[in-house]
């Protein structure tokens, strides 16, 4: 197994390291989810030949959905995460904070996750069959599409239903 030095002393990770219970852990978890990132960059370049650029949209894309809805706004363990979180933060959360959303931005946040939940699933750190369910909701671009063009059709005391159609549970 690949060990992550960067992340702690021992070089092993292991799902303790990514649970959030006060605002330090929140912030710890944030640190280690960078570097574990950068570790996925440079692995991409390395050994799947990708060019630091596309290696850097999918670290950045990951960085994203995890540090900003996973570990900032659920405080949630990203390595053990519900595959419908990500159907809720590119269904809902991710269109009602970003300024503009739009599905090629969305695609490339997708495409980045998926990647690096394969990644951690290839390591042994995530369940092939949960990444698998999350490429699956990584890749639901039509539908999150259709999502953008109602959230922008609104009217009225319309939002309540359009966020029960896709909810962000707790």
């Amino acid at each position: 197994m690949r060990r992550f030095d960067s992340l702690n002393d021992s070089g092993e990770l292991t799902s303790d390291l990514f649970e959030i219970n006060s605002l330090e852990d929140e912030i710890k978890v944030d640190h280690r989810c960078e570097s574990l990132l950068r570790i996925f960059c440079q692995y991409q370049i390395d050994e799947r030949g990708f060019s630091p650029e596309d290696a850097g949209s999918q670290a950045r894309g990951a960085d994203y959905l995890l540090r900003e809805f996973i570990i900032g706004d659920r405080r949630e363990n990203l390595l053990l995460i519900s595959p419908g979180r990500i159907r809720q933060f590119a269904g809902n959360w991710y269109i009602t904070k970003a300024l503009e959303p739009n599905v090629q931005e969305l695609g490339t946040i997708l495409q980045g996750t998926g990647e690096f939940y394969d990644y951690l699933a290839g390591f042994g750190l995530v369940g092939a069959e949960q990444a698998a369910k999350i490429k699956c909701h990584c890749r639901e671009l039509d539908y999150y599409q259709q999502r953008i063009e109602s959230f922008w059709a609104i009217e009225g005391g319309g939002f309540a239903a359009w966020c029960a159609a896709c909810p962000v549970e707790p």
